[in-house]
């Protein structure tokens, strides 16, 4: 036992020791190069937004655990939780920070109880599986998580960052250690999960937080592994002509502000004139989809959690669109502020403001998200009644936005958005293949073997088995769209035409089937939304296996416009396991068979001709 006594004592002599370091090395480096990390100097007026932007977070905050407290929700994966009142680590960590920000003396010591209570629910065992994170709620750790989130790692890493970097000096001792340790533990689980290029939100903030830690604690192996990291992904998205995380209203935003502030805080002077150069072409890719009469980002999306900009209030306290309007110079003062907006302004170029602004003509963007054989193609037609996009080679996952559209007015926007349901949410298995020019979008839903269920790769297929009760196809009509009057009996014979103001709207389902078996329509509404749907099965929850059900595809072809339009006429053929459409300039073929997400890709064919 004394024996047993005196190693805790030196060893934790021994940590004492090397976090004092740690800290005298920070104030080192920082001493040493006066061009370093930008100074947290907010002006009174961006102090006052600021502490207007903490004060609906104060009234959620929980003295007893020491962190906030909110309603549960999740985006239905990673965590086994289902309801109740949860205390979420992310979102903590970033009230901490703007605590910091504050330059308040009495939130300065609500921010290190924060701090302590967090950074404990850490992993700080390099031995352990889940080295380096943090479970997302206080009431799960991480070994009840369905699987932990390893991002975790890489998002809480930049809130601590954010602490050593412009308030370490204010911390007690204690605390400032405590962040210290935090930020390496953090800094070397994202090294040895060492994400690839094309999961582009992590792949840049797992870059910062490498980056900028190496550079502040003087970590050099870590250094060498970060600036190797960032090279990587800047030739990978100078080649790829984009991120693979596409056009998304989520994660290009989350990108923007990662690739921001690594032009703050990063030292190395081509790593952030080579940061800037991504910065502007991302901004590029929002300004083409932007849709300035509706105030809407034009689809497709490839990641996406609300279809409506505005309705998307994140973790920070302030919506996507707010975020734009900000960026270039047209939110208002009155507006609700995010809570980091104060120590992180991201921006818009003013050669893009234009775009934000009007949209004088009607406009085709089509752009290759993902060079490859089949390329990822995305069409998007903007026009001043409505905006439809598309992608050539998608998925059902919830996050996609694979065919959306959007009319109506900023004030008022509706949209359709389609979906693939099973059991009530989006089963990520179904492929959606398309060919679109203009408004008029050919389409067809197959089935992968191994694509995922609820998400795209944290529970796929195996087998291509899964259960349901329930498996429709959904054309969804939100916002101002769910009072559209719809069919009650759909695509019994033809065609079917919704009309939203001067929009006309046609939609047609030339052929659909599951395991030879006819699918059955129906209609109906919430308080949210109103829908047209195809029944492919409702029943008893039961087994199904793709490899039995084929023929398994649906054909689909809508018309979007200002003014009446001549339904789809769509050359439907049949031969062998293939389907073959055609309409007009567009035409797509797929197999009908269900068959692995490779071999699938491999016998597609989306053209415009």
């Amino acid at each position: 036992m004394l024996r047993e006594g005196c190693l805790t004592v030196c060893r934790r002599s021994w940590i004492a020791g090397l976090l004092g370091l740690m800290g005298a090395a920070v104030a080192l480096v920082a001493a040493a190069d006066p061009s370093g990390p930008m100074r947290f100097a907010p002006s009174p007026a961006e102090l006052a937004r600021h502490l207007r932007a903490l004060e609906p977070f104060h009234a959620r905050y929980d003295p007893a655990e020491q962190m906030l407290r909110e309603p549960f929700s999740s985006p239905g994966y990673h965590t086994t939780l289902t309801g109740g009142m949860v205390h979420p680590t992310r979102s903590s960590l970033n009230y901490a920070v703007a605590l910091l920000d504050s330059g308040q003396e009495e939130w300065r010591e609500r921010a290190e109880a924060i701090l302590r209570r967090v950074i404990a629910l850490q992993d700080q065992d390099p031995g352990s599986r889940t080295y380096g994170i943090w479970p997302w709620f206080l009431e799960e750790p991480l070994s009840r998580m369905s699987p932990p989130d390893w991002n975790w790692a890489d998002f809480c890493g930049v809130a601590l960052l954010q602490v050593a970097l412009d308030h370490r000096d204010r911390l007690t001792p204690e605390v400032a250690g405590l962040v210290d340790e935090a930020i390496r533990h953090a800094a070397r689980s994202i090294q040895r999960r060492n994400v690839g290029p094309a999961y582009t939100n992590i792949a840049i903030m797992g870059t910062y937080v490498t980056l900028v830690a190496g550079e502040l604690y003087g970590w050099e192996d870590l250094l060498a592994y970060a600036r190797a990291r960032w090279w990587r992904f800047y030739e990978f998205t100078l080649s790829n002509d984009g991120f693979t995380e596409y056009n998304s209203p989520t994660y290009t935003v989350v990108a923007l502000k990662e690739l921001r502030r690594m032009v703050q805080h990063v030292r190395d002077a081509e790593v952030r004139r080579q940061a800037e150069e991504i910065y502007r072409r991302a901004w590029a890719d929002v300004a083409e989809s932007f849709h300035p009469p509706t105030r809407q980002w034009a689809g497709p999306h490839s990641r996406c959690y609300r279809t409506l900009l505005g309705a998307d209030r994140g973790l920070l306290g302030a919506s996507t669109l707010a975020f734009l309007e900000r960026a270039i110079g047209s939110g208002s003062d009155e507006a609700s502020p995010a809570l980091d907006e104060i120590r992180l302004p991201v921006p818009c170029p003013d050669e893009f403001h234009a775009r934000f602004k009007s949209l004088p003509a009607p406009r085709e963007v089509r752009r290759t998200f993902q060079r490859g054989e089949p390329p990822v193609v995305g069409t998007t037609w903007l026009t001043p009644e409505f905006a439809v996009g598309s992608v050539n080679l998608g998925d059902f996952w919830n996050q996609r936005r694979a065919l959306v559209a959007y009319w109506g007015t900023a004030d008022a926007p509706a949209y359709l958005h389609v979906r693939f349901l099973r059991n009530g949410y989006d089963f990520a298995a179904a492929q959606f293949l398309s060919a679109q020019t203009r408004g008029d979008v050919l389409g067809a839903i197959v089935f992968a073997t191994d694509g995922g269920n609820t998400h795209i790769s944290l529970d796929r297929l195996k087998d291509g088995a899964f259960t349901a009760r329930e498996l429709r196809l959904r054309f969804e009509f939100g916002g101002a769209a769910r009072s559209l009057e719809l069919p009650a009996r759909p695509f019994l014979s033809s065609a079917e035409t919704v009309r939203s103001g001067h929009l006309h709207l046609q939609i047609a389902v030339p052929h659909a089937s599951f395991g030879g078996e006819p699918v059955r329509w129906e209609s109906g509404r919430d308080e949210r939304t109103a829908w047209l749907e195809g029944v492919l099965y409702s029943g008893p929850e039961r087994e199904f296996r793709l490899a039995e059900k084929a023929p398994a595809a649906i054909a689909l072809a809508l018309r979007f416009g200002a003014g009446p339009q001549a339904p789809p006429d769509v050359t439907v053929t049949e031969a062998g396991d293939r389907l073959r459409l055609r309409w007009n300039r567009l035409r797509v073929e797929v197999p009908t068979r269900p068959m692995s997400l490779a071999e699938l890709h491999r016998q597609v064919v989306t053209a415009w001709e």
